[in-house]
């Protein structure tokens, strides 16, 4: 995400968003059979991606 100026915000759940997507990665060389955990995984990680969006960060007071 960025802000009105372009830059991008920091603390955002985008910031995660790249590293819960790293499995799919796996994809081309994981078996068809075990492509349904890896969705699995990259779905529970943006779940609690979606779920901190609006809990204050770790710098709030």
């Amino acid at each position: 995400m960025t802000d009105s100026g372009g830059a991008p915000r920091t603390g955002e759940p985008a910031d995660g968003i790249a590293a819960v997507l790293a499995p799919l990665e796996r994809l081309g060389d994981t078996p068809v059979s075990g492509h349904v955990a890896i969705f699995e995984e990259v779905l529970a990680g943006l779940e609690a991606v979606l779920a901190s969006v609006g809990e204050p960060g770790p710098d709030a007071p």
